[in-house]
């Protein structure tokens, strides 16, 4: 707000008097004001960047866990995901070399995409026993029948079931760093609790090969 200061002029007595003058003088209480106003402001409002990162739970043995039967439920309730170039592989259960010595059927790997018809359907194929325990552990904490922290132990219990879907997730040379996330970020959408990147095996890769140049 700016205020003028009046003079009441001046001039020597008798004689012709000067008109007044005012000199503006800015009163700037205001506009400080108004600046910490808008400091607090941008201040509380901001969302400061968080770092981007991807967390993978890796399985490992709890010592306090008796140990668990190795029937073929156990073992077949895994998926191996392959990645090569853009394109996707994956197969069930355990793997198995042609001629092995239990005299299995050689392994084969079934093609697939990175979008909602292809992974993602895999997925919520094979995860059906978590996808279940969360839609119903989401309708509970919607009626709030149940906390945010119970529903998040429940649903972590779920996802450490021998029941649920456990996933490892391979790559060869000619793999895309994108094509990577991608398949995390469904396995993440599809509530995989168990998620291995690991080393592809030498007959694995023999098969991809042979699978790629089909």
């Amino acid at each position: 707000m700016a205020e003028l200061a009046q003079d009441d002029g001046g001039g020597k007595k008798g004689g012709k008097k000067r008109p007044n003058k005012g000199s503006a003088r800015i009163d700037m209480t205001p506009m400080v004001d108004l600046g910490f106003l808008l400091l607090t402001f941008f201040v509380l409002t901001s969302t400061f960047a968080k770092p981007k990162v991807m967390s993978l739970v890796y399985p490992a043995k709890d010592p306090d866990t008796p140990e668990q039967p190795k029937d073929d439920q156990l073992v077949n309730n895994a998926i191996t995901f392959i990645i090569s170039d853009d394109k996707l592989f994956y197969y069930k259960g355990e793997f198995y070399a042609e001629g092995n010595p239990k005299g299995k059927p050689a392994t084969q790997l079934t093609e697939t995409n990175f979008g909602p018809e292809g992974i993602r359907k895999v997925l919520r194929e094979e995860n059906k026993f978590v996808l279940n325990k969360k839609t119903e552990l989401d309708g509970k904490l919607q009626r709030k029948q149940i906390s945010d922290s119970i529903y998040t132990k429940d649903l972590n219990d779920a996802k450490r079931d021998l029941k649920a879907l456990k996933v490892l997730v391979k790559t060869d040379m000619k793999a895309k760093t994108r094509n990577f996330i991608d398949v995390i970020d469904e396995l993440y959408i599809a509530s995989i609790g168990v998620i291995a990147p690991v080393d592809i095996m030498n007959s694995e890769q023999a098969l991809l090969d042979k699978t790629l140049n089909k």
